[in-house]
């Protein structure tokens, strides 16, 4: 089930064979305990994208929501509700992300964000969730411009999201490398009409992270009509997050994004998890909830781990299924920021003692 909100107003509509659907404003207030509203309530409020393939994504063929951060959605369901289908997909765009989660309409949101200051700071009360995704803002171009580097756009017409960094980044970057006053970006709603905009000839150049450019590419009827850019303006690390009002309901879901690594470290995976809770091993034991008082200490319940892990696999599992080599997208990780911290990569969390 998915429920659209934009610029302040919620439509509700859902992906499969459900009708209409209307949410009243019910996130918490900083008086409130967010975890037990949401297990009060009996359903988690997940606000995500529903048009960056790979992401957070409206499968037209089979009418549901699939992607990295739709995976996070339902391991959030499963590790606070102790069961995955247990959410409602808030669906926002870069403009409204934010509103859906002060105006209660969403309890977290997985939405390709990039960490910035700015966000944490008291201008929007937010605190980001630990790093899912290390990328950077490239360009995807028309292989028929044959354009090279981003240097050989010098008075190109761009396309990005409305309310989103990149708009900014956009202009400084024209202004700072003094390119030609031709050079001039047009903002969008959402990667859709982006895409629609780099397709139509509208623009010259789609400018959005990486990641979301090599699902609109992978996705294209002709892939290799279109071209990413090999380099990328600045980086960009992707993370979900929540409210700052409410620190029990942060290191909830910290620890939840968090037992995707450590359970990738150690092998775990959807698959052999039955074998793994019958570990001797006091420290995997603990970690799986089999002993200790972790899942109690966050509000949770003892086997939330498992219940991760069981929904949507580990971290592996997870890249693999939505981006990975067997994908259209084909993200390379090996060799990656995103490789596991013991494969050279910077994915990893912190130990579970």
């Amino acid at each position: 089930m998915k429920i659209r909100f934009d610029a302040g107003r919620l439509f509700a509509w859902l992906a499969v064979s459900c009708g209409a659907l209307t949410l009243g404003m019910s996130a918490a207030h900083a008086d409130e305990d967010h975890l037990n509203t949401v297990v009060k309530r009996g359903t988690l409020l997940c606000g995500t994208d529903n048009a960056t393939p790979g992401f957070g994504y409206l499968n037209t063929k089979t009418g549901k929501m699939e992607g990295m951060d739709v995976d996070l959605c339902k391991a959030t369901a499963a590790a606070v509700l102790g069961d995955p289908k247990k959410v409602q997909y808030v669906i926002v765009t870069d403009r409204s992300r934010f509103n859906a989660l002060r105006t209660g309409q969403a309890d977290v949101v997985f939405a390709h964000s990039t960490v910035t200051p700015t966000r944490e700071s008291a201008a929007l009360s937010i605190s980001f969730l630990p790093t899912n995704f290390y990328d950077g803002t490239g360009v995807l171009v028309k292989t028929a411009l044959k354009v090279k580097h981003i240097s050989d756009l010098n008075g190109a017409t761009f396309c990005t999201t409305q309310g989103s960094e990149t708009e900014q980044m956009l202009a400084g970057y024209f202004k700072a490398h003094n390119w030609k006053t031709s050079t001039k970006a047009l903002t969008y709603q959402d990667t859709n009409k982006l895409f629609d905009a780099l397709n139509s000839g509208r623009c010259d150049a789609m400018v959005t992270d990486k990641s979301a450019l090599a699902g609109w590419r992978g996705n294209a009827s002709n892939p290799a009509a279109f071209e990413i850019l090999p380099e990328a303006f600045d980086k960009s690390p992707l993370a979900g997050f929540v409210s700052q009002d409410d620190p029990r309901w942060h290191a909830a879901l910290t620890w939840i994004v968090n037992a995707t690594f450590e359970a990738e470290e150690h092998g775990i995976t959807s698959a052999n998890l039955s074998t793994f809770v019958k570990t001797t091993d006091p420290y995997l034991q603990k970690f799986m909830g089999v002993n200790g008082t972790l899942g109690k200490d966050f509000g949770l319940q003892p086997d939330f781990v498992q219940k991760v892990i069981a929904s949507v696999g580990n971290y592996g599992e997870i890249y693999d299924r939505n981006i990975g080599p067997k994908t259209p997208y084909a993200i390379e990780r090996k060799g990656s920021l995103n490789a596991a911290w013991n494969e050279g990569g910077m994915m990893y969390s912190p130990p579970w003692y």
